[in-house]
């Protein structure tokens, strides 16, 4: 695998089989050539989140895929179901970073993946 797109699926197989700071480099060479207002920081973290997603598909994580599924359906692009999953995760890292609360919750975050729907992430409820 030598290229990355958002709004196609992976092969778990191939993308497994990457290091994770290839993976980042994939993903961060995608966007980079959109032209987004993100500092080199901002993109480099903006990169890990959708790894983040992306091996959560890639190796089956309870509701991830089903997730994505429904969010595709819904009409929202691939692309667009990984950003609104990956604001989940980073919600709840930086809960943790915050200490408002201890360690991360796979109840929560299952919780939170359950409501999600196309129609509440482009209100901004997630």
């Amino acid at each position: 695998m030598d290229t990355y797109n958002p709004n196609k699926a992976v092969d778990s197989e191939s993308w497994l089989a990457l290091d994770e700071d290839t993976r980042i480099d994939l993903v961060h060479d995608f966007h980079s050539r959109l032209d987004l207002e993100l500092t080199e920081d901002g993109l480099q973290l903006h990169s890990s989140i959708h790894v983040i997603v992306e091996n959560q598909l890639a190796m089956e994580v309870d509701l991830i895929p089903e997730t994505i599924a429904k969010l595709t359906r819904q009409g929202l692009k691939r692309h667009d179901a990984i950003h609104a999953i990956g604001a989940i995760i980073t919600e709840d890292i930086f809960d943790v970073m915050k200490g408002n609360t201890e360690e991360f919750s796979p109840k929560k975050y299952r919780r939170k993946l359950e409501k999600l729907t196309a129609k509440r992430w482009l209100k901004g409820q997630y």
